[in-house]
């Protein structure tokens, strides 16, 4: 199977060899958004190129056709970044400015968390690309170096995780400062006052921090991939590693972000479950990016490496 990736937008923005790099700078400097348009209902594979969409050559260009679900981001962009094959199977990658001609965005993302993402629908149906937006795999593929950007992604994730987690301390606090009404059976007559109330917030906090701790020591890890880069190729060891730390990162600040969004619940009692206060969109938003990649496929994947040494999968997930 041809690898999970050969040119994505990024190495476009990253590497100087890459003719596009300035162009695609002054683009993203100027405030130009690039959105998603790889993922598909019918790819039964995570991260191979058995792709729907078809690239399919039209005079001096392509004309590109197909749907795409999961296009996050793309419904506030002016680009999108698709993924396809020709007509005889060999992989496509195209950057498409969305304002082209055949192109519908649709905001259907009916998810219970992450609502503001725009993780809709995007369709192409017979839309003009142009030559120069595409990009094709090298004959070597052996040229292709571990993918740097797929432990930048998870981190990215879990980064989200543990931001959601320091809210929900927020929330903690103000709802416990704020709450007048108690159990009769509570502790103290004013909730801000209750040690088992406070020993709750105690336990939010510290677990939000964790999810924090754990996020900037991932950081430092990633940190070390552009220091190794040689005539446009990141060092595969360095990569991986990031690849294990940022998975074994996302297996901890899955895990505790959860409890801590839940614990939140303890702190206000039944008053908190009401719709005008919302509370429970830091779970449900928490819980949609957790989704994105279980961690029962990572733990999977990091044990194989420890006891087999089994290399990680070199994809958008690791």
């Amino acid at each position: 199977m041809l690898r999970a990736h050969f040119g994505t937008v990024e190495d476009i923005l990253l590497w100087p060899q890459s003719p596009r790099r300035e162009l695609w700078l002054r683009r993203v400097a100027a405030g130009e958004l690039i959105g998603n348009g790889n993922n598909e209902l019918n790819n039964r594979h995570a991260g191979d190129f058995n792709k729907a969409t078809t690239f399919t050559p039209d005079g001096d260009g392509y004309r590109l056709d197909g749907v795409k679900y999961y296009s996050t981001g793309t419904l506030y962009s002016e680009h999108t970044f698709v993924t396809g094959v020709t007509p005889d199977g060999l992989p496509v990658q195209a950057l498409v400015p969305l304002e082209r001609s055949g192109i519908t965005v649709e905001d259907d993302w009916d998810g219970f968390g992450q609502t503001l993402t725009g993780t809709g629908t995007t369709r192409f149906d017979g839309v003009r690309v142009l030559v120069d937006e595409v990009t094709f795999p090298p004959e070597d593929l052996t040229s292709i170096p571990r993918w740097h950007l797929g432990p930048f992604y998870q981190h990215y994730l879990n980064a989200v995780v543990a931001g959601n987690a320091l809210a929900v301390v927020d929330d903690a606090v103000d709802l416990l400062r704020n709450r007048k009404r108690s159990f009769t059976h509570g502790s103290a007559d004013l909730p801000r006052e209750d040690p088992v109330l406070l020993e709750v917030v105690g336990e939010i906090a510290s677990l939000a921090q964790a999810t924090r701790s754990v996020v900037l020591d991932t950081a430092d890890t990633l940190a070390r991939i552009p220091d190794t880069v040689v005539d446009g190729r990141t060092d595969d060891t360095v990569v991986h590693e990031a690849a294990l730390r940022a998975s074994q990162a996302q297996v901890v600040v899955d895990d505790l972000a959860l409890r801590a969004a839940t614990l939140l619940f303890d702190v206000g009692g039944a008053s908190a479950v009401k719709r005008s206060a919302n509370l429970d969109r830091h779970w449900r938003n928490i819980r949609t990016v957790v989704s994105h990649n279980p961690t029962r496929f990572k733990n999977r994947a990091i044990g194989d490496l420890l006891v087999n040494g089994a290399t990680l999968p070199d994809n958008t997930y690791f």
